[in-house]
């Protein structure tokens, strides 16, 4: 019996020290944060505008958490994680709080996060645009998948208006496309925004919450001569194929003056010729007007030109994921002043580079009668890295890795006068075949003055300018440093350009020289010879800029916290 009693006693403290214990641990486990809303952005916002609302215990999954409205309006919600649900405003919304419902708990925002309906209404445009339209300022249009402005028809868009793109899951047609615009054949666009009131095509996603490639971009197709042939789709999946019995050199696309392109760019995925840039010109004829535009964070390229006559002037290429300027298929068109300023820290996995210029594939023969991509650039400046500042390729916070200021190819007959690159690992990448790029360099046809590289250097290495292919470092380096082309290397010391202490300031830059600049006053020899041509106007000197800021005004260097919902 005494032996029972003590068993009974030992069981009974056993179990109360595995509770006290299961207490203790108990204890130690955090209590988890309650549902919550803490902020909504932005505050004030039309209908069909996308809005992040933050707080705590969230479901993961979209569809299990329920946004309401004030107006009893269900939202949408595009996007979820623990702490942040992206919704769209939903038609019947009203001024108020918002209730969002997960896991069995309703919670309402704080007076301090109430929302206000914006009084500009938002509309989607169709997928296919066959008549004549015209966009104001006083609606928001939306990108939804790919749109085509279609033969005959011209949009219109005035000064101050605002067109956001989609992303991929938002497709009406469910093909996975990003909003686009795409101008067809025959069909013109009329953007024509000025310098007070710029024309802004941008992400569909609120402040703070844009990214590369959050929409496609604006293509333009045209009837100017091209050197490929109507088996050679154009990219991303656009409807059409290049066409070399088209030959209007002066074809007409129509204008785009004063307008940001922001958040565009579809980088190329597993699939061949997937990418969609920032602004796309196939085709695209000499009586199309392209000035003051800036595209900024592509996803791709900001500029890509295939085929084609138009000119264009005052381009800015803002953090660009892969290159800025590129060059294809013939293009033989005039471009001057640009200025492309990058994110050190982001680059493309193919090798960023201000200027990229391809002929033709690699392999491919010239056809007689087509034309060869002899384009002529001046004035531009492209920025990369800070002076002093080790080049940052495939830092921790990259994407990729950085190449070469300019990149010529595949038998290019680019022509590049008084221009500055600092802050790439190479200056110079010339490369291609005894007859191709090569022939071009010893002929003049491929020509470049007036050039400075500086703090450009391969790690290791001092190879500022370098041949590949057929064409020899050597070669390269006698074709580039020949005292007539008053070509200049600095190769890690820029502090004698005297370049704006705010150069390099991502968000705010300022691109103006300081007085006493040498790139002020030291400009190619030659003034005539190409840069003789009408469409140039004189500038003896070396960049985008004298000591006139032409960016001012229009451009936006941190899009990223615009709110344009209000």
């Amino acid at each position: 019996m005494q032996f029972i009693k003590r068993f009974q006693y030992l069981l009974l403290l056993a179990l109360g020290l595995t509770v006290a214990i299961s207490s203790c641990k108990n204890d130690d486990q955090p209590t988890p944060d309650p549902l919550s809303i803490t902020s909504i952005s932005p505050t004030s916002a039309p209908i069909g505008a996308s809005v992040v609302i933050t707080g705590t215990n969230f479901s993961a999954t979209p569809a299990s958490n329920t946004v309401v409205f004030s107006g009893n309006a269900v939202a949408q919600v595009t996007g979820a994680n623990t702490t942040s649900l992206t919704v769209i405003v939903p038609t019947n919304a009203q001024n108020g709080p918002i209730s969002i419902t997960s896991g069995g708990t309703t919670v309402q925002s704080p007076s301090t996060a109430s929302f206000s309906l914006s009084n500009r209404p938002v509309v989607t445009l169709p997928n296919s645009i066959p008549t004549s339209q015209t966009l104001s300022p006083g609606t928001i249009y939306q990108l939804r998948g790919y749109v085509y402005v279609r033969s005959g028809a011209v949009l219109t868009i005035l000064p101050g208006t605002i067109i956001r793109g989609g992303n991929q899951s938002q497709d009406p047609e469910n093909q996975n496309h990003a909003g686009t615009l795409i101008i067809e054949r025959g069909a013109r666009i009329d953007a024509r925004g000025t310098a007070q009131s710029p024309i802004v095509f941008t992400s569909g996603q609120p402040a703070n919450s844009r990214k590369y490639g959050d929409w496609g971009g604006i293509v333009l197709i045209g009837r100017a001569p091209v050197n490929q042939g109507t088996d050679r789709a154009f990219e991303g999946g656009i409807a059409g194929t290049f066409d070399p019995s088209l030959t209007a050199a002066d074809d007409n696309s129509g204008t785009l003056q004063y307008v940001r392109i922001e958040f565009p760019g579809v980088a190329l995925s597993a699939t061949p010729n997937s990418e969609i840039n920032g602004l796309t010109c196939y085709q695209v004829g000499s009586g199309t007007t392209i000035d003051h535009v800036q595209v900024s964070y592509s996803g791709d390229d900001a500029f890509e030109w295939f085929g084609g006559t138009v000119n264009a002037k005052y381009l800015v290429a803002h953090r660009t994921f892969d290159d800025d300027f590129d060059t294809d298929y013939g293009y033989t068109g005039k471009v001057q002043f640009g200025v492309a300023l990058r994110d050190p820290n982001v680059a493309d996995q193919s090798g960023s580079e201000a200027f990229e210029s391809d002929n033709f594939d690699p392999g491919v023969p010239l056809i007689a009668g087509r034309p060869q991509t002899a384009p002529i650039f001046a004035n531009f400046s492209a920025f990369a890295f800070n002076p002093g500042v080790p080049n940052q390729a495939n830092t921790s916070g990259g994407s990729g890795a950085y190449r070469a200021a300019m990149h010529l190819r595949r038998n290019t007959k680019i022509s590049i006068y008084n221009t500055v690159c600092t802050g790439f690992p190479e200056g110079l990448r010339l490369e291609g075949t005894t007859a191709g790029t090569l022939a071009n360099i010893n002929d003049g046809s491929l020509d470049l003055q007036g050039i400075v590289f500086g703090n450009s250097e391969n790690p290791g290495s001092t190879t500022v300018v370098r041949g590949i292919g057929d064409i020899t470092t050597a070669a390269a380096q006698a074709y580039f440093n020949a005292a007539t082309r008053k070509n200049q290397i600095l190769p890690t010391d820029i502090t004698p350009l005297l370049l704006n202490a705010q150069n390099f300031n991502l968000t705010a830059p300022n691109f103006l020289p300081q007085s006493g600049s040498p790139l002020l006053v030291a400009a190619n020899a030659a003034s005539g010879g190409k840069l003789a041509d009408p469409f140039f106007t004189p500038a003896p000197y070396r960049g985008a800029f004298n000591t006139e800021n032409w960016t001012a005004g229009w451009t936006n260097f941190d899009p990223q916290t615009t709110n344009y919902d209000q």
